[in-house]
């Protein structure tokens, strides 16, 4: 058996570095727990950036998995089955979306969105030709595809992965004047998350996505809302949005809605945008695979049933005051909604790196967003009591 580190090195050595991940080798999950390769017990303040909202192994999506998984997998919408349309419709009523593009990553759903916003621009709007333009914020996260990192002010996305599309405005984020600045009469849609999650859980001012919407009515474009992370109860209402409108004209989602076990996406918009996709305009071979969509569907019945967003709200307005009541000088700001926390590190005393590193060697495993902030998104099945525990190394870590 190897050890931890002969694990480490042979990952390393094989494996692109394109991710830095904390040094701990992880062989098994259960619930709001992971074990490492020497049989200690941690508590995940991760979620795999919010996939395992659910909880790892849930029992529930493993067995629709194991049935499905032993009947049929995939034909690849070369024909109908039994599956899609169930899936999609409990997605659409739960949203208030009319139609899906289902797909298989958070990229993958964010470049259809693109697909079809530019579609509607042309045929809807009478956009001239290649003249569309997406209006973006800065600090965006919206995957890691060349368009998409072409149109982040990430510098370090960008390097040497160019030459990039172009077609996209990038304006300040959470700013509406700065919006209504940037559209002009070649505008077809703003892209955006109603709570930036990459860039630090960052929070637009409240009220903001309302008054984005309003403009996006006004000025006839469509509004695009990245959930791929917010979503799914996260934020302590099933979808983001739903703090504070009705619903966006597209809506992204995938990470929790695959249950933590398959990768799944959907491009949820209104009847007049995905009416303009046509046989072979778009397409994915896994999208909309049958185990996809029963797990999708059971990780749907989990959200609604358990009451998971109502948990998120409640546990989530817990840990933030937990967290803001803790005194040091370490803190710079703890900010989030639900269970979607940032505990920013002031960067002369310490790094964020550090603390993940620290709060890890006392059995709490999270992850550092650049080099200021550690993030808390456990699964949404935490309890009050494991919040109290982890509250505790926190404070031992900042002494």
């Amino acid at each position: 058996m190897l050890t931890k580190n002969q694990i480490i090195d042979k990952e390393n050595k094989y494996c692109a570095h394109n991710y830095m991940p904390l040094p701990v080798v992880l062989t098994k999950g259960l619930g709001t727990k992971v074990w490492d390769i020497n049989g200690n017990e941690y508590i995940d303040f991760m979620s795999a950036y919010s996939a395992v909202s659910m909880g790892h192994s849930n029992p529930r999506l493993l067995k629709v998995l194991n049935e499905q998984a032993s009947c049929l997998t995939i034909v690849s919408r070369a024909f109908y089955t039994d599956k899609l349309g169930n899936f999609l419709e409990r997605l659409c009523k739960i949203t208030g979306m009319d139609m899906c593009i289902p797909m298989n990553t958070g990229a993958e759903a964010v470049e259809t969105a693109i697909k079809g916003a530019r579609r509607w621009g042309y045929r809807i709007k009478n956009i001239p030709q290649n003249k569309a333009e997406i209006i973006v914020a800065e600090g965006n996260f919206h995957g890691r595809t060349t368009t998409i990192v072409g149109f982040s002010s990430e510098k370090e996305y960008q390097k040497d992965f160019g030459p990039f599309d172009g077609g996209f405005k990038c304006i300040p984020y959470g700013d509406i004047k700065a919006l209504e600045n940037a559209i002009t009469e070649n505008t077809c849609a703003f892209l955006v998350e109603p709570i930036q999650g990459e860039a630090g859980i960052v929070m637009p001012p409240k009220g903001w996505i309302k008054q984005a919407q309003q403009l996006c009515k006004q000025k006839n474009i469509l509004l695009i809302l990245d959930e791929i992370q917010t979503g799914m109860g996260r934020t302590g209402k099933n979808f983001c949005f739903q703090h504070e409108i009705d619903k966006p004209d597209m809506l992204l989602l995938g990470k929790a809605l695959g249950g933590g076990l398959l990768p799944i996406s959907a491009c949820l918009a209104n009847k007049e945008v995905m009416d303009l996709f046509e046989a072979g305009s778009h397409g994915s071979t896994w999208g909309g695979n049958l185990l996809a969509c029963a797990v999708g569907l059971e990780a749907l019945n989990i959200l609604e049933e358990d009451n998971l967003a109502e948990k998120s709200a409640e546990l989530g307005n817990y840990l933030i005051e937990k967290l803001q009541a803790i005194n040091s000088d370490l803190i710079k700001e703890v900010r989030g909604k639900g269970l979607f926390i940032a505990l920013e590190i002031d960067p002369e005393k310490a790094t964020a790196r550090e603390v993940c590193e620290r709060l890890m060697k006392k059995g709490i495993l999270s992850k550092e967003t650049h080099s200021t902030v550690v993030r808390f998104a456990p699964p949404l099945i935490i309890s009050k009591a494991e919040i109290d525990y982890t509250i505790k190394q926190v404070i031992d870590v900042l002494k």
